[in-house]
């Protein structure tokens, strides 16, 4: 249960190690605080100060290497795991013959929607549309089961990470088979409504034969375990083949040390994990975790950002429709903990730059928008905001009652209204160019050199 605080305690150390790289390398100083408030600079000297003592002992100019261990591919699937491949890409599995499980999380697009959709088309017509952005499937395998509250050590004692873990954009199930069987059975996406009609499509199918063989003669018969082990065999493939886990980043060369930053990158590596700029490593964690594992780039707790709402997502207009995560309405458990309401899971950055469309609502559908947003949100509310007689409605995506439970205290999100941003247009160029460095594809195995 310490993870976090390690990982944390990493950072801090992290941050002042890189802006000293960053010093040496680019001989740019470390982004200036000058024109931050200084009621919310209060680690910016630390990190100034740190990076000045150590920046002429920096070993070399671009690198940052670091000791990660990555997997080793396996060398083929099991029977179980090249049956849950043949489910992923089948339509037939759909009421409407035309979506798979590939169809919304395509592996040419990091397993992510393939397109700019806020939200995807599904159901027995495929006209239904959804209500949330399709996440990417990749790194989901050391997601930790949902937890109201995740404790951990701190230096003063025990310090409450809150609400932590799970699938979804809202944690609602705790393992990979049991979000599968959320789109098989959603009226908007596969639209089976029940294991009965899943069972049925599969006995149809070309593999039913290898399915009886892998389950029992009578699995048919038995349409809830046969759902059960339909989504076993996607669970399988989603944790044994080694597209959803590459690790072959610009970002994985460099902490195997095969490749330094550029200066750009290097920049904005600074600024992701300087917790009075950015300070992105605060929840989308950019450090090894325990034995040598690869970064995950989230901590999987949950969030209340304060995203505008979207327009293009049919079911806000309605304007008593709202999305409120962890309490609802998709997830029933919570719904009385209102301090929970608005709270979203924090997804993993890495492929963040092959995707379309961002947050939970695809209310962004560029990097660079979703960068300012997190940079002038609270310093330029009009520009994000919806406006009613000449009013700006702040967290418009939120009923008035939950809307302080949206994160005003840390940056990039402690601006008051025309307070300079976080982020200069400058600095978001350098996030964005360090976020890049984050897509797979870079190499053709984990932590290695350039593919030619």
């Amino acid at each position: 249960m310490s993870i976090l605080w390690m990982q944390r305690g990493w950072r801090a150390s992290l941050a002042m190690s890189i802006a000293a790289v960053s010093l040496a390398a680019c001989q740019k100083p470390v982004p200036s605080t000058d024109t931050v408030p200084a009621a919310v600079n209060p680690a910016a000297n630390t990190v100034q100060s740190a990076a000045r003592n150590v920046a002429t002992t920096a070993a070399s100019a671009h690198s940052v290497k670091m000791w990660v261990r990555y997997p080793q591919p396996n060398q083929s699937l099991s029977p179980i795991a090249v049956l849950g491949k043949q489910i992923f890409f089948d339509k037939s599995l759909s009421a409407s013959g035309q979506m798979a499980c590939a169809t919304c999380h395509s592996p040419d697009h990091a397993y992510g929607p393939p397109n700019a959709l806020a939200v995807q088309l599904g159901g027995v017509d495929m006209r239904s549309p959804g209500t949330r952005a399709v996440p990417s499937l990749r790194y989901m395998g050391f997601t930790p089961k949902f937890t109201r509250h995740y404790s951990v050590p701190s230096p003063d004692g025990v310090e409450d990470e809150g609400p932590t873990g799970g699938f979804t954009h809202d944690g609602q199930v705790d393992s990979l088979h049991e979000q599968a069987a959320i789109p098989l059975l959603a009226a908007n996406e596969m639209a089976n409504g029940n294991a009965a009609g899943v069972s049925a499509k599969l006995q149809k199918t070309g593999y039913a034969d290898q399915f009886a063989k892998l389950f029992g003669a009578d699995i048919f018969n038995r349409p809830e375990a046969a759902l059960t082990k339909a989504t076993l065999a996607l669970e399988a493939f989603e944790t044994e083949d080694r597209s959803f886990q590459p690790y072959t980043s610009k970002f994985d060369a460099a902490m195997a040390g095969n490749v330094d930053f550029s200066a750009q990158e290097l920049r904005g590596y600074t600024l992701f994990n300087n917790p009075a700029k950015g300070n992105c490593a605060k929840c989308h964690i950019d450090i090894p975790g325990p034995g040598g594992r690869p970064a995950q780039f989230t901590d999987f707790g949950f969030q209340a950002v304060g995203v505008p709402r979207n327009p293009e997502i049919a079911a806000n207009h309605d304007p008593r429709y709202y999305d409120l995560g962890l309490c609802g309405p998709a997830r029933k458990d919570l719904a009385k903990e209102t301090n929970f309401c608005g709270m979203f899971k924090t997804p993993t950055l890495r492929n963040v730059a092959s995707r379309q469309v961002f947050f939970h609502n695809g209310r962004f559908h560029t990097l660079e928008d979703m960068m300012h947003f997190y940079a002038e949100r609270d310093s330029k509310p009009s520009k994000w905001y919806a406006q009613r007689n000449g009013n700006t409605l702040p967290y418009d995506d939120l009923p008035a009652a939950y809307r302080a439970n949206v994160d005003r205290v840390n940056a990039p999100f402690n601006r008051k209204k025309d307070d300079p941003p976080a982020l200069n247009d400058e600095e978001i160029g350098d996030v964005i160019a360090f976020l890049k460095t984050l897509d797979d594809g870079y190499s053709t195995q984990s932590g290695a050199k350039r593919a030619e």
